[in-house]
């Protein structure tokens, strides 16, 4: 495909086969994701495509990534080939059919020039530029029309006439005059074209160079141990799920599994940009494509291939650079229609300028048809979509941001409004041990220590955080001798003899213990949303602990970015109102913009009602009970390492967790669409100003006697030549403009 024309027919071609809901093609990729409404086999599609004088083939797994890869690679080898003919021969056409009349050029005679120049031109318009000729025969075998239908034309017409002129010219002279060549015109033409296709052909592959870096990151071969014990190299294709694989240290993770036995610590900073390696040990997780630092161990793969997080991340870009924005649909429906309107002029203009034109009216007719079929080929607005879309949406997967499809970006223009979940979100998603305050005369280390013994045996998710804190503190708490849980109150146990109780003032008092002195710093506490209980042993006080759920580092930076950006930022939580409000203050949002006790069910209704208001809103969460909400806002944002069904519900996906990327990503989405917009407008007026420009449409107003006169010797006409120059151009422009959305930082 070359032009935004081949996109609709081939797209046309794929919607009419029986079961097929949808086909959208992308120009740049080269790829069609086509909707069933039920089964469908890949083979009737391809034959659709070829049945529109295409070729197709299923993009499925790495042997079709690296047919891919080669493919691209032996097409600009080709269209270097035939630049390099194209060039060279086309050279002396030019000196030739520009300077034939001067020294020493001047002596070779004028039929022999012309003859030399057939010898030459030959070979450039019907192996050079045979992709076009070959085009032309196939638009018109499939009553089509295309940019090739156009070259063709363009390039056979002026090699024809010139032909005749040579061999007969007879039967082309006029007046006494001898009839002019134009092999040059010709040549020249296949000679832009093939530089521009080149040019285009390597920009694009720049491109896609976000989506190979994302796939090199897996490593080509796994150790995988057999039943003997032994290891043996396998390629990653043939790892399945339940596999023992070996990780040496250095090696990279090839699958996603759990480890079974042995420590290592991992580098995930490749797919998810932590700073620190993970440690890892038996029963943790690992994710493909990281980087094993230090000790091997043996892992059991779980998903491999497609299922991998990283090829996960791979499909979801490829899907989203597949999409179409809904202003590249206006462009497609203008270009269904484009290329028969182009000869419709391109024949007006031949008509004009051979009935009314100056002589010799033959030659400037054909001149006139040969610029408008030239300079009109729709190739920059096919490009201009689908290059931004590739760029846009790679350098996004490169920063950790997954942006789904063009409906993303276009919901992120006018988005007014970001509601961030709290629990898992904003916070850290697990309470954990924030404030140690010892009754008078009693130690920290001595509270927190007897206080982790009591709750050792504990299953309450807040015993846990106590346990760990104090072990981070180097303290490691000692079994209890008797231990029992007092529902919604906390826990009493035996600690070397010692009647210990954590948990509630109602508690303590139970066990003949008094916390009213500590009551200030309990409600100081609580009021900054903590959940506070108390120790006591033997009856006396020892001090309270204070647990929250804290927030993400960032967190409040990233808010802040938003609200300097001039959106608004809501929270919304089932926690109750006290601790909310805390939480939200501490990111820097206000309390009128927090809605707290909502119930898992009624997150949906809360944006629905924002929505009411004249809000269009982006939902920032992570958790299943978040994906109504998610799907309901104008704009889902979905935290990477959440759960699958709130990153499917979501339009954006932060594959590494840190709430910077929500600006980032509704920056780079806004970015991304902002240079779509750029490229159509520029596509649209380059073919608006250039076509009647083409068609000598100046030409009453700058030639002498005219209007404005003659502008630095201008006549008002375009070349071919030049037309052809402009074309390339335009294609290459709108490429290298997509191509500023690599340094988006």
């Amino acid at each position: 495909m070359h032009c935004a024309s081949c996109v609709t027919r081939v797209e046309q071609a794929l919607a009419a086969v029986p079961g097929v809901r949808e086909a959208s093609v992308n120009l740049a990729t080269e790829r069609a994701r086509v909707r069933l409404d039920r089964p469908v086999a890949p083979e009737s599609l391809a034959r659709a495509v070829e049945a529109a004088g295409y070729q197709a083939r299923l993009a499925e797994g790495a042997a079709a990534d690296a047919a891919e890869a080669a493919g691209r690679a032996a097409e600009q080898r080709g269209l270097m080939r035939r630049f390099v003919v194209a060039a060279v021969l086309g050279l002396p056409i030019v000196l030739l059919g520009n300077f034939g009349m001067w020294p020493p050029l001047d002596r070779i005679p004028m039929p022999l020039q012309n003859a030399i120049q057939l010898v030459l031109a030959a070979p450039v318009v019907l192996w050079a530029g045979w992709p076009f000729v070959r085009g032309s025969v196939n638009a018109v075998c499939h009553r089509a029309a295309d940019m090739n239908l156009l070259i063709g034309l363009g390039t056979l017409t002026a090699f024809l006439y010139s032909a005749v002129a040579t061999l007969a010219p007879g039967r082309l002279r006029g007046a006494g005059q001898e009839p002019h060549v134009y092999f040059d015109t010709a040549a020249v033409i296949v000679a832009l074209i093939l530089l521009g296709r080149l040019l285009e052909a390597r920009a694009r592959s720049r491109t896609s160079q976000a989506m190979r870096r994302l796939l090199d990151l897996r490593p080509p071969r796994a150790h995988r141990v057999t039943a003997a014990g032994t290891t043996e190299e396998v390629a990653l294709d043939e790892v399945h799920p339940g596999d023992v694989l070996l990780v040496r240290p250095g090696d990279k993770v090839p699958v996603d599994g759990v480890v079974l036995e042995g420590r290592s610590s991992i580098d995930r900073s490749l797919l998810t940009g932590e700073s620190m390696p993970v440690e890892a040990g038996p029963g943790d997780a690992v994710t493909g494509a990281t980087v094993n630092q230090s000790g091997a161990f043996r892992m059991r793969a779980e998903r491999v291939g497609a299922d991998s997080m990283l090829m996960q991340i791979v499909r979801l870009v490829q899907e989203a650079q597949g999409g179409k924005a809904q202003v590249a649909r206006f462009a497609d429906r203008v270009a269904a229609v484009f290329v028969p309107v182009v000869i419709a002029i391109a024949i007006a203009a031949f008509v004009l300028w051979f009935d009314f034109g100056p002589a010799p009216r033959l030659a400037q007719a054909l001149l006139k048809t040969v610029a408008v079929l030239i300079i009109a080929c729709p190739c920059a607005l096919g490009l201009a979509t689908p290059t931004a879309l590739m760029v846009g949406t790679g350098r996004g997967a490169e920063l950790g941001v997954l942006i789904r499809g063009p409906e993303a970006l276009e919901s992120a223009r006018d988005i007014g409004v970001v509601v961030f979940d709290k629990t898992g979100t904003l916070t850290r998603g697990r309470p954990e041990l924030t404030e140690i305050v010892p009754a008078a005369g009693v130690e920290a280390d001595r509270l927190l220590a007897v206080a982790a013994a009591a709750e050792l045996r504990s299953e309450h998710p807040l015993g846990a955080p106590v346990v760990r804190g104090a072990r981070a503190r180097g303290l490691e708490p000692v079994e209890p001798d008797d231990f029992a849980a007092v529902p919604g109150r906390g826990v009493i146990a035996v600690v070397g003899g010692r009647a210990v109780a954590v948990g509630t003032a109602a508690l303590l008092r139970e066990q003949g213990a008094d916390p009213g002195a500590l009551e200030p710093e309990r409600a100081r506490l609580e009021a900054l949303g903590r959940t506070v209980f108390a120790v006591a042993e033997n009856g006396t006080p020892l001090g309270l602990l204070a647990l929250a759920d804290e927030l993400k580092p960032g967190a409040a930076a990233a808010i802040d970015s938003l609200g300097r950006a001039g959106l608004e930022v809501w929270m919304i939580t089932g926690d109750n109102a006290r601790t909310a409000t805390a939480v939200a203050a501490a990111a820097g949002i206000p309390a009128a913009r927090v809605l707290s006790e909502v119930l898992p069910g009624g997150k949906r209704e809360r944006i629905a009602a924002l929505q009411a208001a004249g809000r269009r809103v982006a939902m920032v969460g992570d958790g299943i009970n978040d994906a109504p909400a998610l799907a309901q806002a104008e704009l889902g944002i979905a935290i990477g390492g959440g759960t699958d069904i709130a990153m499917e519900a979501s339009g954006i996906t932060l594959v590494r967790g840190d709430l910077a990327g929500v600006p980032v990503a509704l920056r780079l989405a806004r970015r991304t669409l902002d240079v779509i917009r750029q490229n159509l407008f520029w596509a649209f007026v380059y073919n608006t100003l250039g076509i009647p420009i083409a068609a000598g449409a100046l030409y009453p107003l700058m030639r002498a006697g005219g209007p404005i006169g003659p502008l630095w010797g201008w006549e008002g006409t375009l070349h071919p030549m030049l037309a052809s120059l402009a074309m390339a151009l335009s294609s290459v422009s709108v490429v290298t403009s997509s191509l500023r959305l690599r340094s988006f930082r």
